[in-house]
């Protein structure tokens, strides 16, 4: 028997996304269905909106989702009913990626998380009885309930308690990303300096995370002046404006080179200008969107003869449940304050939120979709 629910649904850029009745398909064992509370409006998503991704339309998006638990599958154990959850990427859980703890580099993460279906095609949600493309990052919590799984849902610690779901929602994508950049992917040295280019959702997460590794300095680069002075709030020390020749500004701050470069927005000639900072074994980490045509060329004697290295990074390296719990326990003792970043719209003004995270007037919007 399905279960009603209200999505907003995405039919591409030229209109705009349209909040309307849906019905959720019964779980199999490993699902849970989550009256969705709040959830982030996430980059990615409007690169689904904009076809970049191969992510079919018609399709109801969302993935950085937090609610409360209303029923599981008989092999649940992540969570009971009643349960307050935090809704991150899904996975397979069985292949060589997945067997060392590293699923965000799962080697079937499309059918898990961007085909519209199940891994094996069968649909989670219809609209009037036909399928609707859902499962997006395996729950498409752009809706008043969604169908998650096992291995990507977290119950939230007692620790936190008190912090709403509201908050609470986007740690499961952007924030991950960037914080498990610096603490996992990289293992960013204390004392060592880190240059954070992009000071959007997943570049603040890296300064915060930066800061609770003790690098030194921390420098943010980004166009927007309000952003770069929010940056050296959170922990930055230094911030510079990309349109004030911040590469040099940077060579004469470390002339050392950095211990880490860390690349959030997709732009080649941004990421290769990176690169002629590093010092010896210094490592440049990528995490922007660019587009799928773009190269990068560097000069093979100065990586190899340094000991260089580039490293793409998906999900902050993130074993989702335990790298979540983890940045939660930092952000109720005040080291990993993101709510600095968050900006509240109602479901019904999803296309408002979109607009505020594009034109940049709010760094990580988050739709209040019921009450807790």
């Amino acid at each position: 028997m399905t279960t009603p629910a209200r999505a907003a649904i995405c039919r591409g850029n030229t209109e705009p996304f349209a909040i309307e009745d849906v019905e959720l398909d019964d779980l199999r064992p490993d699902e849970l269905r989550v009256r969705v509370v709040a959830c982030g409006v996430c980059h990615t998503d409007m690169a689904v909106r904009d076809e970049q991704l191969p992510v079919p339309h018609p399709v109801v998006l969302g993935h950085e989702g937090a609610g409360i638990v209303e029923e599981v599958g008989s092999n649940v154990t992540v969570a009971k009913p009643g349960d307050r959850v935090v809704m991150s990427f899904n996975s397979c859980g069985t292949c060589p990626s997945c067997e060392v703890d590293a699923p965000t580099y799962c080697y079937n993460f499309f059918p898990h998380n961007w085909s519209g279906a199940r891994a094996d095609g069968s649909p989670v949600m219809f609209k009037g009885g036909e399928k609707m493309n859902a499962n997006f990052f395996g729950q498409s919590s752009f809706a008043t309930h969604a169908i998650a799984h096992q291995l990507n849902t977290v119950k939230v610690p007692d620790s936190a308690a008190d912090i709403p779901l509201e908050r609470l929602a986007p740690i499961g994508c952007g924030l991950m990303t960037g914080a498990g950049a610096v603490l996992r992917s990289m293992k960013v040295r204390e004392g060592m300096p880190i240059a954070v280019f992009g000071a959007g959702t997943v570049g603040m997460a890296a300064i915060m995370a930066a800061k609770i590794a003790g690098a030194n300095p921390i420098i943010a680069v980004d166009l927007n002046d309000g952003r770069l002075e929010l940056a050296k709030e959170l922990g930055a020390t230094h911030a510079f404006n990309g349109k004030d020749d911040a590469i040099a500004k940077i060579k004469e701050l470390v002339p050392q080179g950095l211990g880490y470069a860390f690349d959030t927005t997709g732009i080649n000639t941004i990421i290769q200008d990176a690169w002629g900072l590093l010092a010896p074994m210094g490592i440049c980490g990528i995490v922007g969107a660019s587009d799928p045509k773009a190269d990068l060329t560097f000069n093979e004697a100065e990586f190899m003869g340094g000991g260089r290295r580039v490293m793409g990074i998906l999900g902050g390296d993130s074993d989702v449940g335990s790298f979540l719990v983890e940045l939660l326990d930092y952000h109720v003792k005040g080291e990993f304050p993101f709510e600095k970043l968050i900006g509240y719209f109602d479901f019904d003004e999803i296309n408002d939120a979109i607009e505020a995270s594009e034109n940049g007037s709010v760094v990580k919007p988050v739709l209040k979709i019921s009450e807790e």
